[in-house]
């Protein structure tokens, strides 16, 4: 189980991390200043194993991949959202944060509610209810069990 962090539609990379803190060296110096702008007390509230739950269009803007990994460095373990920006999604792959789609999840959950996310089976619960999202293939599962597509690729060799 864990805490729903709860943003609205059209989030963009630069509202989850802000581009004058990509000229920070390391993404542990960058994670502090994670959604600044939309919740300033999101970094210091986050817990290893909690969840973001957005609306449609998650992670537009900027192709920067510091914004999927300040998320997962913070330890949220997983985003949900109606729907992603294709090139965000594609940089949560790469680095093993899971990204997943659940239609109504969003609309009927608030910030602070408690869910459990079971990838291998397709399902969401919060609040009593059961939700269907992503329901991962094996080969995508185990891309991000190896923390992502470039660890994955690595390991290969």
């Amino acid at each position: 189980m864990g805490k729903i962090f709860r943003f609205d539609k059209d989030v963009d990379t630069d509202q989850i991390i802000a581009s004058q803190y990509l000229l920070f060296p390391t993404i542990d110096e960058m994670k502090t200043h994670t959604f600044e702008s939309l919740n300033g007390k999101f970094a210091s509230k986050v817990q290893p194993g909690d969840f973001v739950v957005a609306d449609e269009n998650f992670g537009c803007g900027s192709s920067r991949e510091q914004a999927a990994s300040v998320l997962k460095a913070l330890g949220v373990k997983a985003v949900v959202a109606k729907s992603f920006a294709r090139i965000f999604y594609r940089n949560a792959i790469n680095i093993g944060m899971p990204v997943i789609v659940s239609k109504e999840l969003h609309d009927e959950v608030k910030e602070g509610d408690e869910m459990e996310l079971h990838l291998e089976q397709g399902i969401i619960h919060a609040n009593g209810k059961e939700y269907s999202c992503t329901k991962l293939p094996a080969k995508m599962q185990e891309i991000l069990d190896q923390g992502g597509l470039i660890a994955s690729l690595n390991k290969e060799d």
